[in-house]
């Protein structure tokens, strides 16, 4: 298996320093007041995110040739749509815990940040797994392959944030307020005892939801690349633009009906990717061309989200009549 490795210190600092200042740019300078963004902010982080992770692949395209290239904006399109899964669960989250939609900001924000963290750890455990046992590669494979079968037969089943094991125990730790008291996650009341407010649980199921996904996604770049850096930079950038996509999707997410089978079809693919790529390695000498899997995926999420819209139009033409 190829080094799981590459980067200099100096090239992961950069990177860490260059994300710790992006955001503190965001909820430090720019979005100090806690405010719901409009859709034209939304659509100029969206895009502004979307131009630095170009720019980005660019420079690795530069430095460490078009295969490292190609392999980062694979990554970077397989996180972002398996992201969009997430948009999901957040809505249905914000809508059970009635978040006020000036705190959905900042909440998403301080997701985003545990998020960071929290695939760092995924990411590093995982290359050093792969590093060291090759035959884990088949575990993940098969494990994608049964995610994809489970994506495609959920169409239908709503999310209950009220079953969530971690909000459970979380609720039974913690004195909470009925209230939301701003932007806080913690409130003294009169009575000088410090309580969890609303928002501070809201945070715990976007980290969890965080988490879970994570099991999918991290796995579905390792078969992509095993190069960590490319791993961890593809993951960030598509996290790093989740909450400004959500403010810009919100609205349509419901549209997106057949999307599930688009993920399922990525999940899938680089399941099979995973499972047969060190067969056609070691056998054959030959590998499954980085430029051939982001046109699959970019295919399948391409005619998922197109047939989506069609069968909802559709759909709308019919409620008419």
């Amino acid at each position: 298996m190829a080094d799981t490795m590459t980067g200099t210190p100096l090239l992961w600092g950069g990177f860490a320093v260059f994300i710790l200042a992006m955001m503190a740019l965001d909820l430090g300078i720019l979005n100090r007041k806690a405010h719901e963004p409009s859709l034209k902010e939304s659509v100029g982080w969206s895009i502004g995110w979307l131009l630095l992770a170009v720019v980005f692949g660019a420079g690795v395209w530069g430095f460490e040739g078009a295969d490292k290239g190609l392999q980062f904006y694979t990554g970077y399109l397989v996180e972002e749509a398996l992201s969009i899964d997430n948009l999901f669960v957040f809505l249905a989250v914000f809508t059970y815990f009635a978040v006020p939609r000036e705190l959905r900001h900042s909440v998403l924000f301080w997701g985003v940040l545990g998020a960071v963290i929290l695939r760092a750890i995924f990411i590093f455990v995982g290359g050093a797994l792969l590093h060291a046992f090759d035959w884990l590669i088949y575990v993940f494979g098969a494990f994608l392959v049964l995610t994809a079968v489970k994506l495609a037969r959920s169409h239908g089943e709503e999310v209950h944030p009220e079953h969530n094991p971690v909000l459970k125990i979380c609720r039974k730790l913690f004195r909470s307020t009925k209230a939301y008291h701003g932007s806080h996650f913690f409130w003294r009341g009169d009575d000088g005892i410090l309580r969890a407010t609303p928002l501070f649980f809201v945070l715990v199921v976007v980290e969890f939801t965080d988490v879970m996904f994570a099991v999918d996604s991290v796995p579905a770049v390792f078969a992509v690349t095993t190069d960590t850096f490319i791993v961890y930079t593809s993951n960030i950038f598509a996290i790093l633009g989740l909450r400004s996509l959500f403010f810009v999707l919100s609205g349509v997410l419901k549209r997106f009906t057949l999307l599930h089978y688009g993920l399922a079809g990525v999940l899938g693919f680089v399941g099979i990717k995973m499972l047969v790529s060190p067969v056609l390695e070691t056998r054959f000498g030959r590998e499954i061309p980085v430029l051939l899997s982001l046109g699959v995926i970019a295919g399948l999420l391409a005619l998922s989200i197109g047939a989506s819209l069609w069968a909802t139009r559709r759909a709308a033409r019919k409620a008419r009549r």
